[in-house]
């Protein structure tokens, strides 16, 4: 009885793996046939019977599987992924047929997303350079350029997961590279080895020489701060900024991000200090001292303020915003001057310290035109202005430049 146990069992194996070779057969014929949707089909089926597989059968399937999927490089961007993770799987067999799909794959993959990035198609892009690094780990240039067109398509996800990883595994993106100058231009310009030795040889270039490229972390961690500070993450866009600092201190972009994050965070003498120190380094970049005038005026500084926009009006004469906070600083002074002039009395006294008051309001509007007009000339359909110059004009009763303005709001309004 245990015999006839035994050879029954045995018989049942031996269906069950003629079974799984003939489904991997007829896979196989319909990949030779590209019928890769039939191919699938099959091959979605056999997959209960993996676990009964030895393993060249189980090499077997995740090869045609990948070869199924992968559908001579006509396959989905999902069915590449898996495609790429099935050949994955394949441990003896199959390694020189999979190393050739492999290879064409690389090179599909590395025409279109370099096609994909110079026509803007960036997210685009960034799919197909995680593949290429998918495909080969150890070239963690791919994920770099992936990170480079997830920044540049404004996937910041994307960018972050690429740089976090990028940054785990040590990547520095510092390579040889072969140099030679242009006889023609003057220009150096980077080859291959081979390349520049033959151009050199052809006379066209001259002085070879190999340099090292510089890294590529600060860059990596700068786009990262910039990244979490779009995010509002402020304590990993500050930890991110000054290790960018650290590795590039003299950068006025990262010297005006933390400066930016510590005044979020109510910080402004620390902000006040590091624009500043930005300045130094830059000092006629008049954004750093638009923004130090800024602070001034938040502080009551208002002297102050009105250095600083001065300074950025010298430097930048249609600068608007330096324009505009200017005549808005001065224009303030209007306040305390309305309030007294409101709780004078009827007293001789009082109408001449009324007249006073009313000849230096006078004088504020006189010393805030010039600022006005500067915007108005540079933004000529600036309504808010036109018409702070309308009350002004009325207030100093200049009639002529009144109706001036006034004709140029009434054209704005139609």
């Amino acid at each position: 009885m245990k015999k006839q146990v035994i050879i029954a069992l045995a018989l049942s194996i031996s269906a069950f793996s003629f079974g799984q070779k003939k489904e991997l057969k007829t896979a196989e014929k319909a990949i030779k046939n590209n019928d890769f949707s039939v191919a699938k089909s099959i091959l979605d089926q056999a997959e209960s019977m993996l676990s009964g597989m030895d393993d060249k059968s189980k090499d077997k399937f995740y090869y045609l599987k990948g070869k199924a999927l992968y559908a001579n490089g006509t396959g989905s961007d999902a069915d590449l992924d898996l495609a790429i993770e099935n050949f994955d799987k394949v441990n003896n067999a199959y390694k020189v047929e999979i190393g050739d799909v492999k290879q064409d794959l690389i090179n599909t993959l590395l025409t279109n997303s370099n096609s994909q990035y110079t026509s803007g198609k960036y997210l685009d892009a960034v799919k197909g350079f995680e593949k290429l690094y998918k495909l080969i780990p150890t070239d963690t240039t791919y994920l770099y350029y992936a990170a480079s067109s997830a920044i540049t398509g404004k996937d910041f996800d994307s960018a972050v997961k690429n740089y976090e990883t990028l940054l785990n595994l040590g990547y520095t993106g510092i390579t040889k590279q072969y140099v030679a100058t242009n006889v023609e231009t003057g220009e150096v310009e980077v080859f291959s080895e081979t390349q520049r030795d033959l151009y050199v040889k052809s006379g066209a270039y001259i002085k070879p020489a190999e340099k090292v490229s510089e890294s590529k972390r600060g860059e990596i961690v700068k786009n990262l701060a910039f990244i979490y500070l779009n995010n509002g993450e402020s304590e990993k866009a500050l930890t991110a900024v000054k290790a960018a600092r650290e590795m590039d201190p003299t950068d006025s972009d990262l010297i005006l991000s933390e400066a930016n994050l510590h005044y979020k965070n109510g910080d402004k003498v620390k902000y006040k200090a590091l624009i500043e120190e930005a300045i130094q380094l830059d000092p006629n970049n008049t954004d750093l001292i638009f923004n130090l005038g800024v602070v001034a005026a938040d502080n009551g500084e208002m002297d102050k303020a009105k250095e600083y926009y001065t300074k950025v009006i010298s430097l930048d004469p249609e600068n608007v915003n330096a324009q505009t906070n200017m005549a808005a600083l001065i224009l303030g002074e209007e306040n305390a001057l309305i309030e007294e002039m409101n709780g004078l009395g009827t007293s001789n006294a009082d109408n001449l310290r009324y007249d006073e008051l009313k000849a230096k309001r006078t004088g504020l509007y006189n010393n805030a035109v010039p600022y006005l007009e500067a915007v108005l000339k540079v933004q000529p359909k600036n309504t808010e202005v036109a018409k702070t110059l309308l009350n002004i004009y009325g207030a100093i009763g200049d009639t002529t430049k009144e109706k001036s303005i006034k004709a140029l709001i009434d054209s704005l309004a139609n």
